[in-house]
């Protein structure tokens, strides 16, 4: 991956719906040289997809919730992760240092629902207890970080 490719990417963090000729227009590439590489980094496995972000509160999630969960002495990481992703409310899963394993982001409409969920998460084979952060507000989210797509600094040797 060189500088190019960074720059394709950074673009598209920015807007993923950019045609390859704006993306080329940005970078200073053709679409077609734009399209190649572009297919070249979905095929590495860089980019692993496009999505809409969408407000979740307009399609009926207003309470976001972050759920610490800490596993029994005996339980195995990937068997409950792999229970919580069957769960449609948790949107992401992140393995974590600490007293938890995994902290969870919770999507769900209404508090009743969130203590169900929560109900839910208890019963999974290998969590011992649970620990919930409701958000108030969400001040940003989802924001593309392209800091890691400078350049790397150059090394001596």
């Amino acid at each position: 991956m060189d500088a190019l490719d960074r720059k394709i990417i950074a673009a598209l963090r920015m807007n993923g719906r950019a045609t390859y000729a704006e993306l080329g227009r940005t970078v200073g590439l053709s679409a077609s040289s734009v399209h190649e590489r572009v297919g070249k980094l979905e095929a590495a496995g860089v980019i692993t997809g496009y999505h809409a972000t969408v407000n979740p509160s307009t399609v009926g999630l207003g309470v976001t919730a972050l759920v610490g969960i800490q596993p029994t002495d005996t339980a195995d990481d990937n068997d409950v992760a792999e229970e919580l992703g069957k769960l449609p409310e948790v949107e992401s899963c992140y393995a974590v240092a600490g007293d938890e394993a995994f902290v969870v982001k919770v999507r769900v409409p209404t508090v009743d629902e969130l203590e169900h969920t929560l109900g839910r998460l208890r019963r999974i084979g290998g969590v011992a207890r649970t620990r919930t952060t409701v958000v108030l507000s969400t001040r940003f989210e989802g924001r593309p970080n392209n800091t890691v797509l400078e350049d790397p600094p150059v090394t001596g040797a």
